[in-house]
This record gives structure tokens, C-alpha cells and sequence, in this order.
């Protein structure tokens, strides 16, 4: 019998706002299943610049071709490998903001219909202490995380994501966008078209923009959650097709 093994690019999945590492659990656990080398950074959330500095020293370190995926807000911080990181090979975004050049995730937000459910969910709270400074930080209010982020998950599984959420620094919704890199590497874009914090319409928009190879999914914000396999699926898929890919034939015998 004659298998055809997929020697994919190693795989670096980047969370998104409100959420944490653990997000991408089973996703990671199919690639690896599947032959891929997968990391999961932390994303600080603080904002484009310190977050994209903090993604390209793991990248930096990664010695082979390298496909990123981006979910939600982590689409915009991938979206900023600058130019020169030839061994980025494609990106993927999951419900997530290819960002053009000066834009910030307000602009395309707003640009929208308004999600009426992450509005009614999305609160402001104090971090920090009179040593150390105060500060304001976006977070989803614990009892309206599902039905905003993640309707379609069972509601043990939408509270466990509530109560694992990070907050955001609100300067990630207004830093502005850097020369995109989807203008220069392969994209792929997962369209959750059920979602309700990320118009649906906005992702069509930004993924027909970069020209990227849709997938549409029947799925809430937490579509890495709730379909896993399908997500992994098309990372596999820009594993095999982005440049850089490799394809070998092995026997096996009968």
C-alpha cells in the first residue's frame, strides 16, 4: 500500500482576545495527530506592537517554514509579520482581522452592522493597584460570555471559556494596521457564520480583500472550539498548498 505523508510546515496558533492558549487544544491535538509541529504561543493582548513582537520571537526561533493562524484579534497580529519572513509560508485566519495597511479593528467593526450581543456583554474593569498603577482592560461579562462568544458550545464547556478569558488592553482595538502581509503570502480565511461577536459580513469582506481560500463554517465566535476538525483541516490544507510544502510517498507492506 502506497501513503502519501504530509510533511507540513510547523504550525504557530495565535489566540485571540479574550480567550487564552488552551483555546486551541484540539486543534492542536489534530495537527499533531496528523505529523505537524504546533506551537501555541501566549498572545499578551496589550496591543499590535508588543503582541507582534512577542509572535515573531517565536517565529524567529522556529528553523522551518511556518504557517500562522490567527483567531479573532490574534488575525490582526499575525496580519504584521513584516516583509522578510520568507519562511512564513501562508496564513490563516479563524474569524479573525486581516487588518489593511492604517486600519485598526474599529474601523472594520464599525464599518458593520453592530453585534448587539458583544456590545451588551463587553465590560470595562480596573487592573492594577495604587503601587503599581491602574489601568482599564476590556473583559466579557462571565454571564454573557456564551451567549456572545460561543452559543453553539455546550454550556459547561461556554462557562469554563468565560471564567479562562484574558483581558484586553483597549489600545489593540485602535493601533493601527502595518503594511499587511496577506498582500505577499498565501491566506486562508474560516468563516463563522454564525458569529456574534465578528460580523459575519465583515469576515467575508476582509477574506474576498486578501484574495484568501474560504472556508464557511456554521459556527459561533469559538468555531476553533466548537468544529475543531474543521479547522484543522484547512491548516492542513495551507500546510500542503503554501510554498514551501513538502509531499512524500512511503510504502508500507502489505
Amino acid at each position: 500500500m502506497h501513503l502519501t505523508r504530509l510533511v507540513p510546515a510547523a504550525v504557530v496558533l495565535v489566540h485571540g482576545a479574550f480567550s487564552d492558549t488552551s483555546s486551541w487544544a484540539e486543534v492542536a491535538l489534530l495537527l499533531r495527530r496528523a505529523g505537524a509541529v504546533v506551537h501555541t504561543p501566549t498572545n499578551p493582548l496589550r496591543g499590535l506592537v508588543a503582541d507582534t513582537r512577542h509572535l515573531m520571537d517565536v517565529v524567529h526561533r522556529i528553523d522551518a517554514p511556518v504557517v500562522l493562524v490567527g483567531h479573532g484579534y490574534g488575525g490582526a497580529v499575525i496580519t504584521q509579520v513584516p516583509a522578510g519572513t520568507d519562511h512564513v509560508v501562508a496564513l490563516c485566519y479563524v474569524a479573525g482581522f486581516g487588518l489593511d495597511a492604517g486600519e485598526c479593528l474599529l474601523d472594520i467593526t464599525d464599518r458593520f452592522a453592530p453585534m448587539r450581543r458583544v456590545h451588551a456583554a463587553l465590560t470595562v474593569r480596573a487592573v492594577g493597584s495604587a503601587h503599581t498603577g491602574v489601568r482599564q482592560e476590556l473583559i466579557l461579562d462571565t454571564h454573557r460570555f456564551g451567549h456572545a462568544y460561543a452559543d453553539d458550545l455546550p454550556p459547561r464547556a461556554s462557562t469554563e471559556r468565560a471564567r479562562a478569558q484574558r483581558s484586553l488592553a483597549p489600545r489593540a482595538l485602535t493601533d493601527r494596521s502595518g503594511p499587511p502581509a496577506w498582500t505577499r503570502t498565501s491566506s486562508w480565511y474560516a468563516v463563522a457564520t454564525a458569529d456574534q461577536m465578528l460580523n459575519p459580513s465583515a469576515q467575508r469582506f476582509m477574506a474576498q480583500r486578501m484574495a484568501a481560500h474560504e472556508h464557511l463554517l456554521d459556527a459561533s465566535h469559538a468555531a476553533l472550539l466548537s468544529q475543531p476538525a474543521a479547522v484543522a483541516a484547512m491548516i492542513m490544507e495551507a500546510a500542503l498548498r503554501g510554498p514551501g510544502a513538502v509531499t512524500t510517498s512511503t510504502s508500507r507492506p502489505r
